[in-house]
């Protein structure tokens, strides 16, 4: 078994369980509500349905990402241990989180020169970059080095697929993602907004479908059209849910009734308190090993 340790954020969005089960230790982001910082620690401080109830009436919200000097003083124990290290990060297509981390490499480099720190840009955010450190572990546990693992996770990131739609536009609308305008006809209407993240790591709004009904079979049709070996799909399935379970087991259920080859049943994890920070209630995520994105 290879000694180095493979790190991540808490954006993953796993649940405690799961990083200690896979032996991934993660550094928290940041969010305020109502202009207090909290640390985005997998719902332990503020539990995840507190956190959305309040955004419902109306709390205010807001990020802040890892800066080097974070990553810096969280890597140095493990390369004073003697451990190479190969941390995965948020999407460098909705966070800074990335160039900071590259920052304090680089310091870490001069200060130990006999140890290997590697940088992967996850372009995946929530669960998404949950199932890709998932599959880095397993690579880990079969014995590959740390430039091994990290090689593979840059050449295969982007087959992992990412489709989001939102049931609520009030915090697309507040965050400025949609006009007021085109927010209170699409409530009106009862317009979901379907997205995915593109190739670059962002999220990008694909179709505007009209009822939760229809987007719940739109999002799992888009798995059939992405997944590998569509309907024969054999990988693993993640979703993830902002305060919406109910939602989230409805596309999961479509999901086991449409893959009767999937790698066990789809994994339902919470939308942590950072990404939630900015979907606000009534987001549903799904993601799978498919084609590779290319836009």
């Amino acid at each position: 078994m290879s000694d180095f340790v493979l790190s991540c954020s808490s954006t993953a969005d796993l649940s405690q369980e799961e990083f200690d089960a896979r032996r991934i230790p993660y550094i928290c982001f940041h969010y305020s509500i109502d202009g207090v910082q909290m640390n985005d620690d997998l719902g332990k401080t503020m539990p995840f349905d507190t956190f959305y109830q309040r955004m419902l009436n109306g709390a205010d919200t807001s990020t802040s990402q890892i800066n080097a000097d974070e990553y810096e003083a969280y890597w140095e124990p493990f390369l004073k241990d003697g451990k190479d290290v190969l941390h995965v990060t948020l999407s460098s297509g909705v966070s800074g989180s990335y160039n900071s981390a590259v920052i304090a490499k680089d310091l870490l480099k001069e200060k130990y020169p006999d140890r290997t720190v590697r940088v992967v840009d996850s372009l995946l955010a929530s669960s998404g970059y949950g199932l890709l450190m998932d599959k880095l572990a397993d690579l880990r546990d079969e014995g590959k080095s740390v430039d091994e693992v990290a090689d593979w996770a840059e050449e295969h990131k982007l087959e992992l697929n990412a489709w989001f739609f939102s049931t609520d536009l009030t915090f697309f609308i507040k965050g400025g993602r949609i006009s007021k305008t085109s927010g209170f006809v699409g409530t009106l209407l009862k317009i979901c907004p379907l997205l995915h993240i593109n190739h670059e790591g962002k999220l990008e709004a694909v179709a505007k479908v009209r009822s939760k009904h229809k987007v719940i079979k739109e999002i799992v049709d888009r798995m059939v059209d992405n997944a590998q070996d569509g309907l024969d799909y054999a990988g693993k399935c993640y979703l993830s849910h902002s305060y919406c379970p109910e939602d989230a087991g409805a596309v999961a259920e479509l999901i086991k009734a449409s893959f009767p080859k999937l790698e066990g049943e789809p994994v339902l994890h919470d939308i942590g308190t950072t990404i939630g920070s900015h979907t606000g209630p009534g987001t549903v995520a799904v993601f799978f090993w498919g084609r590779k994105r290319e836009n």
